[in-house]
């Protein structure tokens, strides 16, 4: 069942690489005490994740931060070394957007956000959304409907929805 507006984010832990080695990253210290737009895409290096929603965000950090957002955090059921690659391939990393790992997608399975499209070869992925968390409880959600589409989840949505 996907997680909704009110609800606490599952506890769980993600993985970034930080300074040549794998750093854990407790979603409970990652969200307590602060506001933080997270969305996640269902594979780095791919098409719609790497043309329309990461860099979506990075058009947007400097609103974002000036309506009070602390981070922006991008999850993706990936290795953290991809993630690290890919942030630094598209800029995202330098715009100050923080690409975490869910290497096994359990945390994304707490969410309610796994999907399997076999043709595709994405095994339990991570299905595009966004959100804005305010110390630990969700306050706006969106979800793609479509597949390939970065729409409802893009970060001009989410900087419309925070007016």
């Amino acid at each position: 069942m996907a997680i909704e507006v009110g609800e606490r984010l599952p506890e769980g832990t993600l993985l970034r690489r930080a300074d040549g080695r794998n750093e854990e990253v407790p979603t409970r210290d990652l969200f307590a005490n602060r506001r933080v737009v997270l969305f996640g895409v269902p594979g780095a290096f791919t098409g719609t994740c790497s043309t329309a929603h990461v860099p979506s965000y990075m058009r947007v950090m400097a609103p974002l931060a000036a309506r009070g957002v602390d981070e922006v955090v991008c999850v993706s059921v990936n290795d953290p070394w991809v993630m690290q690659a890919w942030g630094e391939s598209t800029g995202a990393t330098m715009a100050g957007i923080t690409l975490l790992a869910d290497p096994s997608g359990d945390w994304v399975e707490a969410l309610g956000q796994s999907f399997t499209y076999a043709p595709s070869g994405f095994y339990g992925r991570c299905r595009r959304f966004s959100a804005l968390v305010e110390d630990g409880v969700v306050r706006i959600w969106h979800e793609e409907l479509g597949a390939g589409v970065c729409e409802a989840t893009a970060g001009e949505a989410m900087l419309a929805a925070m007016a």
